[in-house]
């Protein structure tokens, strides 16, 4: 599975963004919570392709699942690969 969200502390303190860029993934989030399209986040953050806000919404569904069923587990993630930098 590719990364394509990733922390680092020297961007943006840490704060979870799309490898490549420096838009936050809490962006997409708060985006799809105001009723705003994928198409409509897509084109105020040029940056971010769509292949990654898919695979970043999925991993994101993913985890959540696991961690509901799994309530009682340690909630480590597991290591992923190093982010892959976008095409242009």
């Amino acid at each position: 599975m590719q990364q394509v969200v990733h922390s680092d502390p020297e961007i943006l303190g840490g704060t979870p963004v799309f490898c490549g860029t420096r838009v936050p993934f809490k962006n997409l989030i708060d985006y799809l919570e105001a009723g705003d399209s994928l198409a409509v986040f897509l084109n105020a953050f040029p940056s971010v392709s769509r292949e990654q806000a898919i695979a970043a919404l999925g991993q994101a569904g993913e985890l959540l699942v696991n961690l509901a069923l799994n309530p009682g587990r340690p909630r480590t993630l597991p290591s992923a690969p190093q982010c892959v930098r976008r095409q242009p």
